[in-house]
């Protein structure tokens, strides 16, 4: 098999890990290919989101685990490859002088065994630091239930680690996954979280989950981010929309991912980050997220007694809670505010939008548009693009 082949088919085996972040580094370059450093990574996204800056390869697809979701699990009759580290070495530099990409995203299959796996990537990534003298970005999947002191080989290597816990609960990881423990899984998350540093995974640690495989709802799902968050220090936490790619009984009857539930959540987990918002707030109403409204304004609608809020006085927490507006927004509120009394021509000319921002806030005390009075079911007729207005307002919860 030609190297182009086996690129062909490990790159395509790839394609379902979504959790390949290419920033937060701060590895510099004296002498040889690439840099990592803060500004040193450009980034590219694929139409769903995906970051696609970084070779994203398999060294194998061979696997001896039989995760009932996975392509590659050991039961598939599908074709398989394996690189050798030369291989993967030779493609990575040959892509970056060609500016096809900017780093390396490396998994693998488990062959053998997970030490014999991880031996392999630390071979692999030193050949490419320590011979090909490559400093750009790599980000490489550590296997869980390998030995710590290879993950602290592999971690010395490379910006960021990360492996991921596959799926919400151990119960599910447990039905679909049984070959996987989800104590390895932790085990290996809590050596790299007591390593991190600027010489072992610079850029951190990240993770995924499986969405929709199994029955987790949407509350439980940001529950465990939430802990991973703060248990593990993740820099992220991706949110991998189920494609059926296998058939068997444990697995949902379902011909397309859920893409706008995955965009849900990862709207949430952005409110748990950087609003300041916590997973009983969001799900106080209910335990699934609305797929026909965004999170924030669902929760705003939910809520309506905290509501108007006056542009000219309210705090910076209270603006960005507000929804069509943002950090970068309320930061211009702020400042602005200083040297001028803010009208609603301001927030237009600021980039904030009015379409959704206008029944939860005031300035100088009035409404927009002569809008004296606000209500669930208004809002929502609204907002809801006009396609999607055949829905039943039934949907949501009574006024």
């Amino acid at each position: 098999m030609t190297t182009e082949e086996k690129l062909q088919i490990l790159a395509d085996s790839a394609k379902y890990d979504a959790s390949c972040s290419s920033s937060g580094s701060t590895r510099s370059n004296k002498n040889g290919l690439g840099n990592a450093a803060v500004n040193g990574i450009c980034h590219s996204f694929s139409a769903d989101g995906r970051c696609i800056s970084l070779l994203k390869i398999l060294l194998t697809n061979c696997c001896i685990f039989d995760c009932k979701y996975c392509l590659n699990r050991r039961s598939n009759n599908i074709k398989r490859a394996i690189f050798t580290p030369e291989e993967v070495c030779e493609i990575t530099i040959n892509f970056y002088k060609r500016n096809y990409i900017e780093g390396l995203f490396l998994s693998s299959g488990i062959i053998k065994s997970p030490d014999y796996t991880m031996e392999l990537l630390i071979k692999t990534i030193s050949l490419l630091r320590y011979k090909y003298n490559f400093h750009g970005y790599i980000h490489a999947k550590a296997i869980p239930g390998s030995n710590e002191m290879l993950v602290k080989k592999l971690g010395k290597l490379v910006d960021r680690l990360s492996t991921n816990i596959e799926l919400p609960s151990k119960s599910s990881l447990k039905l679909l996954a049984p070959n996987k423990n989800s104590d390895d899984i932790e085990t290996i998350m809590t050596t790299i979280k007591k390593n991190t540093n600027k010489t072992f995974a610079p850029a951190g640690q990240s993770t995924q989950m499986i969405i929709g495989a199994t029955k987790e709802s949407d509350k439980e799902i940001m529950q465990k981010s939430s802990t991973l968050y703060q248990s593990m220090h993740l820099k992220r936490v991706f949110y991998s929309a189920y494609i059926p790619v296998n058939k068997d009984n444990y697995l949902p009857s379902i011909t397309t991912p859920p893409l706008i539930r995955e965009n849900r959540l990862y709207q949430t987990d952005w409110l748990l980050r950087f609003y300041h918002f916590s997973v009983s707030e969001i799900f106080d109403k209910d335990e699934n997220l609305n797929v026909l409204i965004d999170p924030k304004t669902n929760w705003a609608i939910n809520h309506l007694e905290y509501f108007p809020k006056e542009i000219n006085t309210a705090s910076f927490n209270e603006l960005i809670r507000i929804p069509g507006i943002g950090i970068t927004s309320a930061k211009k509120i702020v400042s602005s505010r200083k040297y001028f009394t803010i009208n609603f021509t301001d927030l237009k000319n600021m980039g904030i939008s009015i379409k959704k921002a206008k029944y939860f806030i005031t300035c100088n005390n009035k409404f927009f548009d002569n809008l004296f009075t606000i209500n669930k079911s208004s809002i929502l007729q609204s907002l809801i693009a006009p396609k999607k207005k055949i829905v039943q307002l039934s949907l949501f919860n009574n006024e």
